[in-house]
């Protein structure tokens, strides 16, 4: 169960290690909140839709698998989305991210995980593991939009946190960093950072 719920967040993590989701990394991740919703979305998503997939894994015919997967995940992201629209303090960010919610629904690491996990264990174990990956995906999202708000707009989560000073003394903030350029640039870093680290994800 330990395996099941760390092998995600490092050796098996979604963005640094299989190089899925790397579209929505780029586009949500100018700002903190909106890179904190979509990851609290997306580990939600492909935890529950990992649960549901795997407790009616042996009734599903293999001819529609892939029917079925897509119709549980849009019903998770339906719920998700419709949560966040009915919160004053959330909709702002639901609004912001737009299509970005309702892409989950195509997002390779929830169909991913539902067929390389949840379709072949039990619904607990499954439930970890889809979280898990949600999680490792949610933490490569929150470290690039920490860098790109912080350098390109001088806030975290909206607030000003670079002295005033700073910019007065002729510091200006970063507008590349804010370019989804930068953000790839930043997550070859964040891979390159990992594998270095981690010697069995290096090729021979």
């Amino acid at each position: 169960m330990k395996e099941t719920f760390l092998t995600p967040l490092m050796k098996g993590n979604p963005i640094t290690v299989l190089i899925l989701g790397i579209c929505s990394s780029l586009a949500v991740t100018v700002e903190l909140k909106g890179a904190l919703v979509m990851a609290l979305s997306v580990t939600i998503v492909t935890g529950l839709s990992s649960l549901v997939c795997s407790l009616i894994r042996n009734t599903i015919p293999n001819r529609v698998r892939i029917i079925i997967q897509l119709v549980v995940v849009s019903l998770m992201v339906i719920l998700v989305d419709q949560f966040l629209k009915a919160f004053e303090a959330t909709y702002p960010i639901d609004k912001a991210l737009s299509v970005y919610i309702g892409l989950i629904i195509t997002n390779c690491i929830v169909m991913g995980r539902i067929e390389a996990y949840a379709l072949g264990n039990k619904p607990i174990p499954s439930l970890i593991d889809g979280l898990a990956s949600g999680m490792g995906y949610g933490a490569i999202l929150i470290i690039v939009a920490f860098v790109r708000e912080l350098l390109g707009s001088g806030t975290l989560f909206g607030l000003r946190v670079i002295p005033e000073a700073f910019y007065n003394a002729g510091y200006v903030n970063n507008g590349l960093v804010i370019l989804p350029p930068f953000a790839l640039i930043l997550l070859g870093c964040i891979i390159w950072v990992h594998r270095s680290i981690d010697k069995d994800l290096q090729e021979k």
